[in-house]
């Protein structure tokens, strides 16, 4: 069977199809044939803005000679992680618990039915640095799978039984308290890296999730401090705006220069937020230009947002950002070159490869028209360099995170612009991806074909939490009742499909999803917020909104199955630490009826002063059958718009005037 890439239509997959490999895609008859020669499989998983991934197809999937050895020993298969998170995190977990550590590009040898045994990420094609080449890993596994196989079926069997993660976890945990939440803080002091920020050493990937739950929880030095280290280094595109994936220093300086949707929706997410609870406009300002840069980059003509920019340009990596200091003098001239030297760092020596530097902003700024000027000079001459390579899939986890993003940046910042693009972009979603019994497709189709929506794979958990959330967001952003009863439709899809009767909690496939190895639960918040927590917390907001408490009894399933273990790894599981602060606060309803500039008076006091756990719902005056029933039975003052506060089970008086309001809610 010869390379079947070119027909399928993931970005990653079409990057190898050309390669000497006989790679297949993820399908049933990739096993079967597995199954039928007795060959073990050899998963190769990555994504195709990933630079190892490019560095080791160069170096052994294009040459012929090791390709004929990946031939002749193993049914070879390419995963593109993005498209199936599902098989990744399965894959992902089994090298972590064989190695103790996990990336990408991952390789793993499995056998026929897909049990791993061994599992890798990067081999150079020559012994390196303790690292065995490409090829004596294939000849060692592929003899050790003929001469010693029982060790190998041993090895899968025993590792298979542990990579159902969460899902082993008996149900009906003791839920923890408030102090407990305070201990989680404790625990990332631990962890803080107070002299450049972050959490750990290098390489240092922004800690978005760590960052909101500290913002929540008004533990605000460590937050602050990152999101100012961060905003100032190379991590962060100085000209155009955006954040790269990671930065390979601890210093933020030095990024790996990819550029990931989901990295800059989550970033966008916690620099509107640090506005609001610092008070301090900066932040706002680099949320603002992130978003800028994902709908000038990303965005599609019909409002869908492609996944990633490249870190390489030309097969060259960073080159489309680094500046030398003769460069910058030929675009700007003697005095605009200097002081843009000093602004961004730019010295002889470099920061990067061949005495380039890659721009920070730590020196002093030239004046605002001087710095606009520089700015606009250099974004110009940037363009006519070769472009990062664009991933153009639309993910609809990914685009759910950037809609809630948008959304909070109206809410947050006042840009009507983003609260468009968002409703534009969840209008879409749910008119392409998502079919009549309410579920989700993985990507967004393009509306091309009917064919290429049939060749897309399921959504998954996160797909749909992802989106229940964002919903919920934008229905507090515009109070259009449509974002609330399709929110609400999704949180049924989820606990129909995904939910577990038994343990609680949900599963990170549907019920009739393929059937693979495992079926999982997962925890984590990497490289997204966590699915599970992500529906708990959607959930808990719709409750709070709906008042049907069928939705609060499935979050809590879900947190008596995570809080504990998010105690332990705060870290890593921020997001359920925020949804156990969401079940745990008092509850806060807020329900504002009527129409114009009193009625957005009477919004503006409650989105600035209710706090993080309280729910907004507005419109015009409602019957008992209203569409949001937190407005029904609920009408006009007086004939004035009046706020209604429910706090603690006990709703107080209607109050028509903004400083009433501000009374109750700071009381």
């Amino acid at each position: 069977m010869a390379n079947t890439l070119a027909g399928t239509s993931s970005p990653y997959l079409q990057q190898h199809a050309d390669n000497p490999v006989d790679w297949q895609p993820w399908s049933q008859e990739a096993l079967d044939r597995a199954a039928a020669e007795d060959k073990p499989l050899l998963i190769s998983i990555g994504y195709s803005s990933c630079h190892w991934c490019h560095v080791m197809a160069h170096e052994s999937f294009e040459d012929e000679k090791v390709a004929e050895l990946m031939n002749h020993y193993f049914v070879c298969i390419k995963v593109d992680r993005e498209e199936r998170p599902d098989i990744d995190a399965i894959y992902m977990d089994a090298i972590q618990q064989l190695t103790g550590a996990g990336g990408w590009p991952l390789n793993v040898f499995a056998t026929p039915d897909g049990k791993p045994f061994y599992a890798g990420t990067y081999f150079p094609p020559e012994p390196r640095e303790g690292i065995p080449s490409w090829t004596m890993l294939i000849n060692g596994v592929a003899e050790a799978w003929h001469e010693r196989r029982h060790e190998a079926e041993d090895t899968a069997t025993r590792l298979t039984e542990q990579l159902v993660g969460a899902a082993r976890l008996p149900g009906g945990r003791a839920l923890p308290d408030e102090d407990f939440l305070e201990g989680t803080i404790t625990t990332l002091q631990g962890l803080f890296d107070s002299f450049h920020g972050g959490f750990g050493p290098a390489p240092k990937f922004p800690p978005s999730m760590a960052i909101g739950y500290l913002l929540r929880m008004h533990s605000l030095p460590m937050a602050r401090y990152t999101l100012t280290s961060m905003a100032s280094g190379g991590i962060f595109d100085q000209l155009a705006g955006g954040f790269s994936r990671y930065s390979v220093d601890a210093e933020w300086t030095v990024p790996h220069f990819e550029k990931m949707l989901y990295d800059n929706a989550q970033l966008a997410t916690q620099y509107a937020e640090a506005a609001e609870v610092t008070g301090d406009a900066s932040f706002g300002r680099i949320a603002e230009r992130t978003l800028d840069w994902v709908l000038t980059d990303l965005a599609d003509p019909d409002g869908g947002l492609a996944s990633a920019l490249d870190a390489d340009s030309g097969g060259v990596e960073g080159s489309f950002y680094v500046w030398t200091p003769a460069q910058i003098r030929e675009v700007l001239g003697d005095a605009d070159a200097e002081a843009a030297m000093t602004w961004f760092g730019v010295t002889e020596a470099g920061n990067f490869e061949g005495g380039a530097t890659v721009l920070t902003a730590k020196g002093e700024a030239p004046e605002p028209e001087q710095a606009a000027r520089i700015t606009a000079a250099l974004l110009e001459a940037r363009d006519a360099r070769e472009h990062p390579g664009r991933d153009g899939k639309r993910i609809v986890s990914w685009n759910a995170l950037t809609i809630e993003a948008l959304a909070k940046s109206f809410v947050r910042l006042g840009r009507a612009d983003h609260l468009a693009a968002a409703e534009r972009c969840a209008a879409l979603i749910l008119d392409r991806a998502q079919d009549d019994r309410g579920r989700l497709l993985r990507l967004i189709p393009t509306g091309e074909s009917d064919a290429e929506a049939a060749g897309i794979p399921a959504g998954v958990l996160e797909d749909h939490a992802h989106l229940a959330s964002a919903l919920v967001a934008l229905y507090e952003a515009s109070f259009n009742p449509r974002w609330l009863t399709a929110a609400r439709q999704l949180a049924d899809v989820i606990i129909r499909d995904f939910g577990d009767p038994e343990a609680g909690g949900f599963f990170s496939v549907a019920s009739d999803h393929e059937a693979l190895i495992a079926r999982r639960k997962d925890l984590d918040d990497t490289p997204i917020p966590s699915g599970q927590a992500t529906a708990a917390l959607a959930m808990l907001r719709l409750s709070a909104l709906t008042g049907d408490q069928a939705l609060r009894a499935a979050a809590e399933g879900a947190l008596r199955i995570g809080a504990e273990i998010a105690g332990e790894h705060p870290q890593g599981l921020a997001q359920m630490l925020v949804a156990l602060d969401q079940y745990l606060a008092p509850p806060c309803e807020i329900a504002i009826v009527g129409e114009g500039p009193a009625a957005d008076a009477l919004v503006a006091v409650a989105r600035e002063h209710a706090g993080a756990s309280a729910v907004i719902a507005a419109g015009p005056p409602a019957g008992d059958d209203a569409t949001v029933p937190l407005l029904a039975g609920r009408g006009l003052v007086d004939g004035q718009p009046a706020a209604y506060v429910c706090e603690n089970f006990t709703c107080k008086q209607p109050v028509t005037t903004p400083d009433e309001l501000l009374e109750i809610l700071d009381a």
